[in-house]
């Protein structure tokens, strides 16, 4: 399965959109294992945006972030515990947008299953991994359709093991699915995608 991920990535063009305002990057951490888990956290329910919400590790580029991938990187050490050194970078994803107005950029990255995550408890209630064939399976919860900005928005929305893991994390999970393993899972394109 990783192979195949690795071989698509890198013959795949991820979407770029235009935009002038401020960015964002996150990272899609698999393990490197024969059953690939992606890592995910909880955020915790104080923080002022996306509290309780389960996401990827990132954030905002800084001004001394020297581009993205080092803003993903460098929001998983912080809340995570991941050293940029551990991770073995695979690509890029299509870029979209948040609720927020930031451009998010998804890099997609390999780690060791046994590397030890310990989660910021300034940032994140909990760290957890999901096996990549659950989300092969598609085995979704719901599919939500809510407007934001004029544009109707359509979100797939998985439960595992409690947590629900929804918006644009699920979003960029199935393209990673799409692209990476030829999944196929039908979910209707975001609208800055069209």
């Amino acid at each position: 399965m990783i192979q195949q991920l690795v071989r698509r990535l890198h013959e795949s063009s991820p979407g770029v959109l235009e935009h002038d305002g401020p960015e964002a990057a996150v990272l899609v951490a698999l393990t490197n294992s024969d059953d690939p888990q992606v890592v995910l956290t909880r955020r915790t329910m104080h923080l002022s945006s996306h509290g309780g919400e389960v996401a990827f590790p990132g954030g905002k580029k800084d001004c001394d972030d020297a581009d993205l991938l080092t803003t993903a990187l460098r929001e998983a050490h912080e809340e995570v515990g991941l050293p940029p050194e551990q991770v073995e970078v695979l690509g890029a994803l299509s870029q979209s947008m948040s609720k927020h107005g930031l451009r998010v950029t998804p890099y997609v990255g390999l780690i060791d299953p046994e590397t030890d995550l310990t989660p910021n408890p300034a940032e994140l209630d909990e760290i957890f991994t999901v096996p990549l064939r659950f989300f092969l399976e598609d085995k979704r919860h719901r599919t939500d359709a809510f407007k934001y900005r004029g544009k109707t928005h359509y979100v797939p929305a998985y439960e595992y093991q409690g947590n629900i893991i929804w918006g644009l994390t699920a979003c960029i999970l199935v393209e990673l699915l799409n692209i990476g393993l030829g999944a196929d899972i039908p979910v209707r394109p975001r609208p800055e995608h069209q």
